[in-house]
């Protein structure tokens, strides 16, 4: 009896180490820099004034001393250590700051 009841213990002891290890934590998906929505995108155009794209887009995160005239909106979504989503926005801006032009990139699920 005392035997079958070691065996029992290690046996369950054994199970349970072995379903643990098979389990990965949650891991909680990170969202960083500003939303981009499509919409937006679609309010911006050539022209505007610093303080309008500021209004649609709300503030740069990138405002870069060295390059006045340019502005980087940044977002992607990690779990983990894997970037599942990223988007890249950067405005450009003349002289008398208003918009010249802009470029977007979307990491390839987005496309």
């Amino acid at each position: 009896m005392k035997q079958l009841t070691l065996t029992f213990y290690i046996f369950s002891v054994v199970l349970i180490i072995s379903s643990c290890s098979s389990f990965s934590p949650y891991k909680v998906p990170v969202l960083q820099g500003n939303i981009i929505e499509d919409e937006d995108l679609d309010k911006l155009a050539i022209g505007q004034t610093q303080d309008q794209v500021q209004f649609i887009l709300g503030t740069a995160v990138i405002k870069d001393p060295f390059h006045e005239s340019r502005w980087d909106y940044i977002n992607f979504v990690q779990i983990g250590d894997e970037v599942v989503t990223e988007k890249r926005l950067t405005i450009f801006f003349d002289e008398n700051g208003l918009v010249k032009n802009w470029i977007t990139v979307n990491s390839p699920e987005e496309d």
